[in-house]
């Protein structure tokens, strides 16, 4: 029998980064990252109708208030296939979560108007 130690190497740790993010600042390369100018955010479907309804002054059905967003550059559906349907659900779940603080009330069927 022979007394042969096991042929894998030992590993040290001598000289590795004790973080597993200790390069966060650099790329692949070694260079230094450079900060991308952050995308101004585009204004959501119900913020956009909020505005419309505030400058409109009268109430409104949800399919005028997205003919209006479209109008005014304020929003465009992402190929939705119902976004009045969409936008009249979120204006209700609104109205329910947020009472008095609501920016929209139901004048009649179908028809909302800003507070």
């Amino acid at each position: 029998m022979s007394n042969k130690k096991s042929s894998t190497p030992e590993t040290s740790l001598v000289g590795q980064a004790t973080t597993p993010n200790a390069s966060a600042n650099t790329n692949k390369k070694g260079l230094a990252k450079t900060r991308k100018e952050p995308k101004p955010k585009k204004m959501s479907c119900l913020d956009a109708a909020a505005k419309v309804l505030a400058h409109g002054g009268a109430a409104m059905t949800t399919k005028d208030m997205i003919e209006a967003m479209a109008k005014k550059n304020l929003w465009s559906s992402p190929n939705g296939q119902t976004p009045a349907a969409t936008l009249y659900s979120a204006i209700l779940r609104e109205i329910n979560t947020k009472g008095k603080e609501s920016r929209f009330k139901k004048t009649e069927r179908g028809k909302f108007a800003a507070k």
